[in-house]
């Protein structure tokens, strides 16, 4: 599948002068950096793919909240 792209003059500027500087072309930068912004996001994704989770990261957000904190070197004992 061919997608098209609008890209900011100055950032394509930038990106080609660095796709020449590495020898590679546009595209294979592009689909470098689409892949690490996908895997910084994988981890993320699957936590939101878990209903379970999502309530229980919601319910320690409301008791952090209403100061229902324990310290970290007590939950480490």
């Amino acid at each position: 599948m061919i997608t098209t792209i609008k890209i900011d003059s100055n950032k394509r500027d930038k990106l080609k002068i660095i796709a020449t500087l590495e020898k590679r072309n546009l595209k294979s930068i592009i689909d470098e950096l689409i892949d690490d912004y996908l895997e910084r996001y994988t981890e993320t994704l699957e936590i939101l793919s878990h209903p379970d989770w999502m309530k229980a990261i919601e319910k320690g957000l409301q008791e952090s909240k209403k100061g229902k904190t324990v310290k970290w070197q007590r939950m480490k004992k």
